[in-house]
């Protein structure tokens, strides 16, 4: 009994051993709308056996059927209420499956273009992409749009299925057509490994089994090509990038620093520099779950301690001091932009970047990119799903590698500050800060007189004055607010400095570019004129509003009256 227990447990064990050493294949499907990623993940999952009998049993119960068949195997994975009325995928939809060669994650995308920001973040982690074409209406703007945003992210390898090869019946001519049509455009975008099937995920002919509909083809079938297809493997780096999330620090005995290996092995005993303190030191100690580990990679997410007390927080980043990153301000990257309020030059965004979260702006537009023609456009603003290349200024540095060095430090999201929404995601493509200073410092040249304009464009807004009567926590409140969204505000109190002492001062402040709020009691309509003709058509009463109960809706349309005052970086000055 004794033995049968342990060959038992042997197997289990080995069985669980062979289970942990098998590859995991991450891959997003992405495409235009209707072309049936959803049904053919359906189908994916129900052909290889990786459905369970009730998950099956519902789904053939459902009253929702939009397909000819039995079983509509889009529910499968679109399980939103809204998804199964619309017959659409709204959400990022992720399966796990495995068969005896290899694991995978599914990442079941949108293909509506007021989706396109779930598609990028499905897509962000992949190491393959499918995308599907409907044979009965070939290569669409959002296809070319999902397939530039995959080679954007770096995704290595592009399957592209053909579907809906029933409703052509199943021509080979249709099939290569197609195919010369999606090859040319991977030419374009520079995509190393393209491989085409044709399909049906309805019927369900190259799926998993190969069907006797199309004699003609002898290529892999869909989930041969998953099982078989080299998934590339990140090569461990000596450059090693360690963001800090979290200090835990239970007693004064124990200080840890928590958080994900970007990259890079760490192992007790390296050297390590921390930015953005520069302070070095060496790592003690590797501590997890378990306990101590021998070492840390990616994607491990471990805590460090090291042998000297080094101020670090949220935010800072432990690397290896002989290849460190690039610590700038200034710098170039390719943006997907997300909602649906415009993006503009000048405007203040939160910038997430690793576990560092600072104050940004754009600085300018290079140029968009036309999904269609994929020509580079010259452009004032973004509008959603639109793809460009931005220049970007941030209050503090960042510490990054360009993207196609490093995929964790070298990305980023943008941040509404005060919706706290996602607005666009971004790829670092170049390092401004040795060209800013080449471009704008010579010691060998005069120095140029710093004009209004100079001050304004570093600022992103003319300057203002903002008048507030009889409410000092408004004025307090409408500080922090301006402040938050990047103007360079000052409130000046009533009390402290009476209106005709204001007007000697406003010039100064003025010339420094400053956004001013007044706060005080109610003014003389003579005393409000000479305000107004001093801040030459930027001043703003207040009083004059009739602004909502609500504080966030008041603050909403406050900061909507003062958009005049930001300032587009091609635009002529006015002052």
């Amino acid at each position: 009994m004794s033995l049968a227990a342990n060959q038992e447990a042997w197997g289990f064990e080995s069985f669980m051993e062979r289970n942990l050493e098998k590859d995991l294949l991450r891959f997003t499907t992405a495409g235009s709308v209707d072309d049936g990623k959803s049904t053919l993940i359906g189908r994916l999952l129900h052909d290889s056996k990786s459905v369970f009998e009730d998950q099956l049993a519902a789904v053939k119960k459902s009253r929702i059927n939009r397909s000819t068949g039995a079983v509509d195997f889009s529910l499968l994975t679109d399980g939103l209420r809204a998804e199964r009325e619309q017959g659409i995928t709204i959400d990022v939809a992720y399966r796990y499956f495995e068969t005896p060669r290899r694991k995978f994650i599914i990442a079941d995308t949108p293909g509506h273009e007021q989706y396109t920001r779930n598609m990028a973040t499905g897509a962000s982690t992949a190491n393959l992409a499918v995308i599907l074409i409907d044979s009965t209406k070939g290569v669409l703007a959002q296809t070319r749009r999902h397939t530039y945003i995959a080679s954007l992210l770096g995704i290595p390898n592009v399957l592209v299925a053909i579907n809906k090869m029933d409703l052509v019946d199943y021509s080979e001519e249709v099939f290569l057509k197609l195919q010369k049509d999606f090859d040319a455009l991977a030419k374009q975008l520079a995509v190393p490994h393209v491989v085409t099937i044709p399909i049906s995920a309805l019927v369900g002919d190259n799926v998993v089994e190969r069907g006797a509909h199309m004699p003609w083809y002898h290529g892999p079938t869909f989930l041969e090509h998953l099982e078989t297809v080299p998934i590339r493997m990140e090569t461990p780096s000596d450059a090693v990038r360690f963001p800090v999330q979290y200090v835990i620090r239970p007693d004064a005995s124990f200080r840890g620093f928590a958080g994900p290996v970007a990259s890079g092995v760490i192992r007790p005993g390296d050297p390590v520099v921390s930015l953005p303190s520069e302070r070095k030191s060496r790592v003690k100690s590797i501590v997890t779950f378990d306990g101590n580990a021998p070492e840390a990679f990616p994607p491990m997410s471990v805590t460090l301690t090291l042998e000297d007390e080094i101020d670090l927080s949220r935010g800072d980043m432990l690397v290896s001091p002989a290849h460190p990153p690039r610590v700038s301000r200034h710098f170039d990257a390719m943006v997907v932009w997300f909602n649906a309020e415009s993006a503009e030059p000048g405007k203040s965004y939160l910038l997430k970047h690793t576990s560092r979260t600072v104050r940004a702006k754009a600085l300018q537009i290079h140029y968009r990119i036309n999904v269609n023609t994929l020509v580079q456009e010259p452009v004032s603003t973004l509008q959603m799903n639109d793809i460009a290349y931005v220049e970007f200024e941030t209050v503090s540095p960042l510490f990054f590698d360009p993207y196609t060095q490093n995929r964790i430090t070298g990305s980023f999201i943008m941040i509404d500050p005060i919706s706290n929404a996602t607005l666009g995601a971004g790829m670092i493509r170049a390092d401004l800060a040795d060209q800013t200073i080449a471009d704008h410092v010579s010691i060998t040249q005069e120095p140029a007189f710093v004009a209004p304009r100079d001050r304004y464009k570093r600022h992103g807004h003319y300057p203002g004055l903002l008048l507030v009567e009889d409410d000092s926590a408004l004025a307090t409140r409408l500080e922090r607010a301006l402040f938050d969204d990047h103007f360079e505000v000052l409130r000046v109190s009533g009390d402290a400095v009476p209106s005709s002492l204001l007007e000697g001062q406003y010039t100064a402040f003025e010339s420094a570019g400053l956004v001013v709020i007044y706060s005080c009691a109610a003014l003389a309509s003579e005393a409000k004129r000479k305000l107004g003709a001093l801040a030459a058509g930027r001043f703003f009463d207040l009083s004059a509003l009739q602004l909502p109960a609500d504080e966030h809706e008041a603050m909403q349309k406050i900061l909507l009256l003062l958009r005049p005052l930001r300032f587009i970086a091609d635009t002529k000055d006015q002052s």
